[in-house]
């Protein structure tokens, strides 16, 4: 189906101007993925809203690999063995099967802030477990 997508120029800048519609920009986001075989995986993807100055989630992980995009406001975002980072509307985020996300929380103590997360893991394993 992707093949079939970019051969129509779907994801090219090609069909979109062709269409009156805005030029491709360069990707948000690239980043490898895991070698995994995902017969009998699945995808769930969810909000999260994050009140202004909440405090962050506890430490967790997740079973598969996850992809997130920040939609609103700002997110303190860090995972074990990497750097504490603020990720902002429009950016996004990876991490990889088995990773505990240490920190997960609101920048801002006065701005809400929303991502999207989806969670690729096996069908039936709990979707975010205590780290």
């Amino acid at each position: 189906m992707l093949e079939a997508a970019l051969a129509a120029g779907w994801l090219g800048s090609g069909n979109a101007a062709a269409q009156g519609s805005t030029p491709a920009r360069p990707p948000i986001f690239e980043h490898d993925l895991p070698a995994v075989a995902l017969d009998g995986w699945s995808v769930t993807a969810v909000e999260l809203r994050y009140e202004a100055g909440a405090k962050p989630s506890p430490p967790h992980k997740h079973p598969g690999f996850v992809l997130g995009y920040v939609i609103e406001g700002a997110i303190t975002f860090q995972l074990a063995g990497g750097p504490q980072q603020v990720l902002r509307a429009g950016q996004m985020f990876y991490e990889a099967p088995g990773s505990v996300h240490l920190v997960s929380g609101n920048a801002s103590a006065t701005e809400p802030a929303r991502v999207l997360a989806m969670v690729f893991a096996e069908k039936g394993v709990p979707r975010t477990t205590p780290a």
